[in-house]
């Protein structure tokens, strides 16, 4: 199984994570600065800024897209309730 690691740059620390494990779970493991409300991807207040490793993440469905408009999200954004880390390392930050 192939293994990855999630890098939270706001706390300095980087998870092996769980293949398919979302972002949310992890931040709250360790206590980052992303904030959520929903968690069902209809808030967005979970935008999470993707520094590295965007290409390791699940693709976005067409509700975190539109959720990702309505918040004017940058291209490099997403939810942390919703996309999921595949494999290989990726770095994010509070958006």
């Amino acid at each position: 199984m192939e293994k990855a690691t999630l890098t939270f740059t706001d706390v300095a620390i980087t998870v092996n994570v769980p293949p398919g494990s979302r972002i949310i779970e992890m931040s709250e493991k360790v206590g980052s600065g992303i904030t959520y409300g929903c968690r069902e991807g209809e808030c967005g207040t979970c935008v999470t800024h993707i520094l590295e490793g965007s290409e390791h993440l699940s693709d976005p469905s067409a509700l975190e897209l539109r959720v990702l408009s309505e918040n004017m999200a940058g291209k490099d954004d997403r939810l942390a309730c919703q996309c999921r880390v595949l494999s290989g390392a990726v770095k994010v930050r509070p958006g």
